[in-house]
């Protein structure tokens, strides 16, 4: 299985349609709070929620609840545009975590620092834009996971 990691998202319609993406792949998805909204927010349930009971989802208080979980994937892998390696460069394994941060402040400092060396990039021609859309790139990450996964 594959799990989805959304370290404090804000906006409700990314978190749906993330939901939406982890039904259809049944992927697993993790939410680290605190949530910018409430997952009963109208903008959500119009991205997603009509999935959301056929989706694995699973809420943690927070980093090292997420950490200490039994539902917790094997290995993570952070994306972001302070990268180790380009997306597609890594091997992706069952029970990875693909990370992602929230869509105003990223994760902190410090997780950067605990996944070191597991930081993964989506590039992008226009340096200028800071990055895609939060529910996009999960988009890119999973299917790129469940590519690889096929193919063994």
């Amino acid at each position: 299985m594959l799990h989805i990691v959304l370290f404090n998202p804000e906006i409700p319609q990314n978190t749906g349609n993330i939901g939406r993406l982890c039904a259809i792949t049944e992927t697993r998805l993790h939410l680290i709070h605190p949530l910018g909204f409430t997952v009963t927010d109208k903008h959500l349930k119009r991205s997603g929620m009509d999935y959301w009971h056929s989706l694995d989802v699973h809420h943690h208080d927070d980093w090292a609840a997420f950490k200490a979980s039994e539902t917790a994937p094997r290995r993570l892998w952070l994306f972001t545009t302070q990268a180790d390696h380009l997306y597609w460069d890594v091997q992706y394994a069952e029970d990875d975590g693909l990370v992602f941060g929230s869509e105003g402040h990223g994760v902190p400092d410090w997780l950067h620092t605990e996944l070191k060396g597991q930081r993964l990039t989506i590039p992008h021609k226009n340096t200028n834009l800071r990055s895609l859309n939060l529910s996009t790139s999960a988009g890119i990450g999973t299917y790129e996971a469940l590519r690889q996964l096929s193919v063994e």
